[in-house]
């Protein structure tokens, strides 16, 4: 897979210094030229703490489970392209408010 862009999640570790491993930790399993993904059974299969779901506007989206579930990664695979945009990283609360589906759904992220 080809993972675009790591600037959010070295943004977001520069902010929670303790989510800077687990987010290497997920480049290094997904940025692997080796990791192919065809459907979310794939991503389901390598990682824990994955789910998958269609936003309101259509567009569908893959939640990761961080640092043990403290911080969530919202991503959008290209199954077809092999690419995962990295959307947003959050914490609970961020990920709660749901501000960041408005936010995907207007290409704003």
């Amino acid at each position: 897979m080809r993972v675009i862009s790591k600037r959010r999640l070295w943004e977001f570790w520069e902010r929670h210094p303790d989510a800077e491993e687990p987010l290497k930790a997920w480049w290094r399993i997904v940025g692997d030229r080796d990791t192919q993904w065809r459907h979310i059974h794939d991503v389901k299969t390598m990682l824990t703490g994955v789910d998958g779901f269609n936003l309101e506007c259509g567009i569908p989206v893959i939640v990761f489970n961080i640092g043990g579930n403290k911080y969530r990664h919202v991503a959008r695979v290209l199954y077809e392209h092999q690419r995962v945009y990295v959307k947003a990283v959050l914490t609970h609360s961020e990920y709660d408010a749901a501000r960041w589906k408005e936010q995907i759904c207007l290409g704003l992220i």
